[in-house]
């Protein structure tokens, strides 16, 4: 490990390091090895621990045992909780990603670095002192599982340099994640890092180091730990990873797939970091903003209010010159300046752009959040939404939906059923898309609206998309999309009106029944 910090530049002799504890082995393992090197690397290091409250005793039971932990070995603990869940429904996001936000943001307020909120004196132990790194655990494996994730889920070089080795804390702006780049997808760090010489970081010291190997360090130190009951929920995807798609790779395919994921992360950053430097520097010619006096770089490492929603254009003449590689990453920097990020279906369509001529083929072409980008002359021009014309965030709705069982839903004037059927004759009249696996399914589902950012993969297709972008490609109106609804089964949309059942979800082949979700109109019930 103090190889891998040297060579990375992880930490330097009078670093504030702060240890990020959860309390299970890859974290306390972490914390151990620390201790043993702290002389050798010169750091100070306190202990620092976040109590999502998803678990209710076990996770006080967590926290009780990292203080304890901290005080054993006389360091300084610092801790904070937050209502993951309740964050969760608010931002209409996953439990893991507002873990993750809520976890951030009291690192973010560890480092100085633009808190939303002071901790209180309750969340707070011990004076407060700004650190220099937070450290993390995550391990050889995480680094696997994260790269096979984004491998599936389609992802360029960029995706598939997973987990960076250092991530630096940044002030959060509008569009923005707390850190450097995009919240799920640590990309850009090294290429922005001389914007944050004086910042904070995040830090990985274990990421060439396997979960096995841990567990045997602290085996043989007799160090305990705590097993998070939630780690072995495989509604979880990557616990299905971890548990179910890994192991049968390793018996079937590669004995040594982790490492060789872990590896194939690390040839991507280094490309990433090479394309990162030339996409700089033929920005400089490439993109001009629509804010007098900016330059890219500038921008790159100043992401302000103003450079987001003011818009910028590329010069097709500059792309034309440049092989499609090229051109893709200067569209995608162009738009990632501008707090955008985009599939890669928002890269063809913009391209085609630049490809037709002036007075032939598309004009414009859709981005995320209403944005667009329109050809006018020799310039591929962002521009975004003017007023009136964002779509206003859809009037919210939920219900339980017993299985099997009915709900009536008054915002859309219907009745939502799940029965069950036996699959053969029985079923002739059903719509085989319309059929789930019943043991795939929670007891109890939701019937809501769609959220922003929601995501779905429907049967007979290729990939998940969002959930706006299918009702756009199917030409639903504004005030329809508003309260178009979906099913819910535990993190996972299943049903969506107007489109077959969700991939996983569709029953066996060999299944005697199945459950069928439908929506019936009140007039006719």
């Amino acid at each position: 490990m103090l190889d891998y910090i040297q060579r990375h530049e992880l930490l330097k002799p009078g670093d504030r390091v702060g240890v990020a504890v959860s309390g299970g082995a890859d974290s306390v393992a972490l914390l151990r090895l620390l201790l043993e090197l702290r002389k050798a690397l010169g750091v100070v290091i306190s202990v620092v621990h976040f109590n999502h409250k998803l678990r209710g005793a076990e996770s006080d039971g967590e926290k009780s045992f990292v203080a304890e932990l901290a005080r054993c070995h006389k360091l300084q603990f610092y801790s904070s909780s937050g209502n993951v869940a309740g964050h969760a429904a608010k931002k209409h996001m996953s439990v893991e990603t507002a873990a993750r936000e809520l976890r951030y943001e009291f690192f973010r307020s560890l480092a100085g670095v633009g808190a939303v909120r002071k901790p209180s004196s309750e969340e707070l132990n011990g004076p407060q002192i700004m650190l220099d790194k937070i450290a993390t655990g995550h391990t050889l494996d995480d680094q696997a599982e994260t790269v096979l994730m984004r491998l599936v889920r389609g992802a360029g070089t960029r995706g598939l340099a997973g987990i960076y080795p250092k991530l630096a804390v940044r002030e959060r702006s509008p569009q923005h994640s707390a850190l450097s780049t995009q919240p799920d997808r640590e990309s850009s760090v090294v290429s922005s890092q001389s914007c944050w010489v004086h910042a904070p970081f995040i830090v990985r010291p274990l990421l060439n180091i396997s979960r096995t190997d841990l567990k045997c360090y602290l085996a043989a130190i007799g160090q305990d730990w705590r097993e998070d009951s939630s780690n072995r929920d495989l509604r979880f995807t990557r616990n299905r990873v971890r548990y179910a798609i890994l192991p049968r790779l390793e018996r079937y395919l590669n004995p040594a797939v982790r490492h060789a994921l872990s590896e194939t992360a690390e040839i991507a950053r280094g490309e990433e970091e090479y394309w990162q430097d030339e996409v700089a520097r033929l920005m400089e010619s490439a993109w001009s903003s629509s804010s007098p006096g900016k330059s890219y770089a500038r921008e790159a490492c100043d992401s302000k209010k103003e450079t987001v929603t003011s818009g910028g254009a590329l010069r097709i003449d500059v792309l034309r010159r440049l092989p499609l590689a090229l051109q893709r990453r200067l569209v995608r920097s162009g738009a990632e300046l501008l707090g955008l990020r985009l599939e890669f279906q928002h890269l063809r369509e913009i391209l085609r752009l630049s490809e037709s001529g002036p007075k032939s083929g598309p004009k414009s072409a859709p981005l995320p959040h209403d944005w667009k980008v329109v050809r006018t002359g020799e310039e591929l021009r962002f521009q975004p939404p003017l007023a009136g014309e964002t779509e206003d965030a859809p009037t919210e709705y939920e219900y339980s939906l017993c299985v099997p069982g009915r709900v009536e839903v008054s915002e859309t004037s219907s009745m939502f059923e799940a029965v069950a059927v036996g699959m053969g004759n029985s079923m002739a009249g059903y719509n085989p898309d319309h059929l789930f696996d019943p043991a795939a399914l929670s007891k109890e589902l939701q019937v809501r609206n769609w959220r922003p950012g929601d995501r779905f993969w429907p049967a007979h297709t290729k990939c998940p998309k969002k959930i706006k972008e299918l009702l756009q490609t199917h030409h639903i109106t504004l005030e329809e999309r508003k309260l178009w609804p979906v099913v819910v089964s535990g993190e996972e949309i299943v049903w969506v009106r107007g489109f077959p059942a969700a991939r996983r979800f569709l029953p066996k082949g060999n299944a005697r029944e199945a459950m069928l979700i439908r929506e019936v109109p009140l007039a006719s019930v």
